[in-house]
């Protein structure tokens, strides 16, 4: 059987996906190659764990040729960084002479050509150049992580949930990262389930000082320009922090609901089990 070609496989600070979907194909008995960004020991787990290992830069058409070689599915993420439209390109570039029949591709919830942020708008744009590469490209487009909130809530300069999101009643559609990923690897089973080219995952509905209180945290209201200051020290990247700058305000102007912030049954679906609540999340930190 032809291995599954995991991007993203070492993991990182944005949710681990690729990861998660590796230990569970894994675990089921399937055959991973796992491309990873540099071979380091983060690498060297993923080959005791069974999985074939390749390190390059997904940006990099001659990286991604010989990872695609002898594939027929891909989990394909990338991190919230430059770059996302150029790996997607190489991908698809990649994968259509290949003869790949699915691609999962994690994008996020408000994809579309008018989203209100760039890297929203970037999302979009691949989930175009895959459809049109005939790649049976699947889309997961999923809302906050659990995760990248904890990432604040253990942030060094102790601060919590300090964001410009408005007062304590503004929501958010939430997500467990492990839902995502435990869905990725439902679509990349064999024989790999019908699906639509988008799939929506919201696992929560909750307001803001609620996910506060979950994370025994105060939310803090405070001023884009405030966020800005703390957040590049944090991220250490301007495309991560022009991004969310702009998230938080659209959630901010949204307030307390959008047609888009309901709990969607595709978790549960493909992942196999319910979504997992952000209490759930909290107690197992």
């Amino acid at each position: 059987m032809a291995p599954i070609l995991v991007t993203g496989a070492a993991g990182g600070s944005q949710g681990s996906t690729g990861r998660t979907v590796t230990q569970i194909l894994r675990e089921r008995g399937r055959e991973v190659r796992a491309f990873v960004h540099r071979d380091d020991d983060w690498a060297a787990r993923l080959r005791k764990e069974g999985a074939e290992v390749v390190a390059g830069d997904l940006r990099e058409i001659a990286d991604v040729l010989p990872a695609v070689r002898g594939v027929r599915q891909v989990f394909f993420t990338y991190p919230v960084t430059d770059g996302l439209l150029d790996a997607t390109a190489a991908l698809a570039a990649a994968a259509a002479p290949e003869g790949v029949t699915r691609v999962v591709n994690v994008s996020q919830l408000a994809a579309g050509p008018d989203a209100p942020t760039p890297h929203m708008r970037q999302h979009w744009l691949s989930e175009q150049v895959l459809d049109r590469a005939g790649v049976g490209a699947v889309h997961l487009r999923a809302g906050v992580f659990y995760e990248n909130l904890a990432v604040l809530v253990d942030a060094p300069d102790g601060r919590g949930l300090a964001l410009p999101l408005g007062p304590p009643d503004t929501v958010l559609p939430l997500v467990a990262a492990d839902d995502v990923a435990r869905v990725g690897a439902g679509l990349l089973a064999d024989p790999a389930p019908d699906a639509d080219p988008v799939v929506l995952l919201t696992g929560e509905i909750r307001a803001i000082g609620d996910i506060a209180e979950a994370f025994g945290s105060p939310y803090v209201e405070i001023t884009p320009e405030e966020w800005r200051e703390r957040a590049l020290p944090l991220y250490r990247d301007p495309h991560t922090v022009e991004h969310l700058t702009k998230l938080w305000e659209i959630f901010r102007l949204v307030g307390s609901g959008h047609e888009l912030y309901q709990v969607t049954p595709a978790i549960e679906r493909y992942g196999g089990r319910a979504p997992q609540s952000l209490a759930e999340f909290t107690r197992g930190r």
